[in-house]
């Protein structure tokens, strides 16, 4: 969004967003109205804003600002006392173009993993980030620069994931790339990440002190016609504990503008003594430019349950 903002003459954009979730859970026996857990910000009925504010000068564009939020419904909010309604916020950073780098502060994507150039918000498949390993979004610092070969980008961020604390916890995360994928159709990526950061899901706190982390992965993607490929690997200390995780999508689209799709992604992670995997399939069809519906079914090991889920997801360009 920020480079295609660049090759408009607008100097804003604003999208409008809206989504409705529902589904069943065979391990609760019940309907339920997210995409993921209970607690995870990712999927749950919302409405919302992103806006994106570009900034010049008699130069050209020197920066960005860049502002999405949602106001989401919190299933199971009675049985815990909680609010029905919640805001979360997803992007929220000014970004500052110099000669060596874009450099960016506030909440905005680590370099890490495939989630640093996937942007999952609206989706239901989701990469490593959100089964623990480290963060779809944080608050912190950052510079990435674009090469002919490829990127390289590094963050210093809370390692909070979406909420904000200062506790002396902390995360140093680093990925360099080869490969553009709009040109060569392929890239090939490799993470670090070192320091003490808090285990959240969604807002909430698991561990209220620092744990901690050193991680390695490797990531990739490949495009041929209409068939996409992407796999995730990290291994490392995640949260004081021996940890791994693999996943690897595969998808297949048809139609004009790629209107039809489907997806599968099979999860595989430990972390200390737990394991588990998760098998998922799903389908998503492009109604129109501003609508998208998505359904998904996924099979946890771990729990030996079953859950399907169904998306409406409207993403409409207000100005």
């Amino acid at each position: 969004m920020l480079w295609s903002c660049g090759a408009s003459a607008r100097s804003s954009l604003l999208f409008l967003e809206a989504q409705g979730i529902a589904g069943y859970d065979s391990i609760r026996h019940e309907p339920v109205y997210y995409s993921m857990q209970r607690n995870d910000a990712m999927q749950k009925p919302s409405v919302g804003f992103d806006y994106l504010q570009r900034l010049s000068g008699a130069t050209g564009d020197w920066g960005a600002f860049a502002l999405q939020m949602r106001l989401a419904y919190n299933d199971d909010h009675q049985s815990i006392n909680e609010h029905p309604l919640s805001v979360q916020v997803y992007n929220a950073f000014f970004k500052y173009k110099t000669r060596a780098a874009d450099m960016w502060i506030g909440h905005n994507r680590i370099a890490f993993g495939m989630g640093s150039y996937l942007d999952s918000h609206g989706l239901l498949l989701q990469p490593l980030t959100m089964q623990g390993f480290g963060y779809d979004r944080d608050w912190g610092i950052g510079a990435a620069r674009d090469f002919a070969w490829g990127s390289l980008a590094f963050s210093c961020s809370t390692g909070t994931g979406m909420p904000f604390s200062l506790n002396g916890n902390y995360l140093f995360s680093s990925r360099i790339s080869y490969g553009v994928p709009a040109r060569d159709n392929y890239t090939i990526g490799f993470s670090a990440a070192y320091g003490e950061p808090l285990e959240t899901i969604g807002y909430t706190k698991i561990v209220s002190h620092p744990q901690h982390t050193v991680l390695s992965g490797i990531d990739g993607a490949y495009f041929w016609n209409n068939f996409e490929a992407r796999i995730e690997a990290v291994a490392g200390e995640n949260h004081n504990k021996d940890s791994y995780g693999f996943l690897w999508r595969i998808g297949v689209h048809f139609f004009d503008e790629e209107r039809l799709k489907f997806e599968a992604q099979p999860v595989y992670w430990k972390k200390g003594q737990e394991r588990s995997y998760k098998a998922s399939a799903g389908v998503s069809w492009k109604y129109n430019a501003d609508v998208t519906l998505r359904s998904m079914y996924t099979y946890d090991g771990q729990m030996n349950g079953n859950r399907i889920i169904f998306q409406i997801y409207w993403y409409y360009n207000l100005f």
